[in-house]
C-alpha cells in the first residue's frame, strides 16, 4: 500500500465525502502503523500498537464498524477531541445529515488531525 500524504485538504475532503471510505480507512490504518506486506501477502503488525494488534489483527472498516470507530474516538488524546472545530472552524453536520456514516468519517478525520498535531505537523 503507497502511503499517502495527509494533508488539510484530504481531511476537508473526508468531511465533505470527497474521497471513498476505502481510502479513509487506508488513512487511517497507516497512521496506525498497519501495513501490507506483499511478499506475504499478509498485513505486518509490527509498527501497530499492542492495543491495536489484540483487537484488530487485521485493519477494521472504521466507517461500517461503530465498535472500532468507539476505540478510534477513545485513543483520541483529550486535548486533541476538539481540533475539528479549532483548527478547520469545522462545525458539524446539520441535523439532516447525521448518519452514522458520515460521523465515523468525522471520527476519522479528527483522528488524523490529531496525529498531525502529535507529529507536529500542525500550527
Amino acid at each position: 500500500m503507497q502511503l499517502q500524504p495527509i494533508t488539510l485538504e484530504i481531511i476537508w475532503s473526508i468531511l465533505r465525502d470527497e474521497v471513498t471510505d476505502e481510502q479513509v480507512n487506508e488513512l487511517v490504518w497507516q497512521t496506525l502503523g498497519y501495513q501490507w506486506d506483499e511478499n506475504n501477502q499478509a498485513w505486518d503488525l509490527s509498527h501497530v500498537s499492542p492495543e491495536w494488534q489484540e483487537n484488530y489483527p487485521e485493519p477494521p472498516n472504521f466507517i461500517e464498524s461503530r465498535p472500532a470507530t468507539v476505540k478510534l474516538t477513545r485513543s483520541i488524546p483529550v486535548e486533541n477531541k476538539q481540533l475539528l472545530k479549532e483548527q478547520l472552524g469545522f462545525e458539524g453536520y446539520t441535523i439532516s445529515e447525521l448518519k452514522p456514516r458520515l460521523t465515523r468519517r468525522a471520527t476519522a478525520a479528527n483522528w488524523l488531525l490529531s496525529y498531525l498535531k502529535d507529529q507536529g505537523k500542525l500550527d
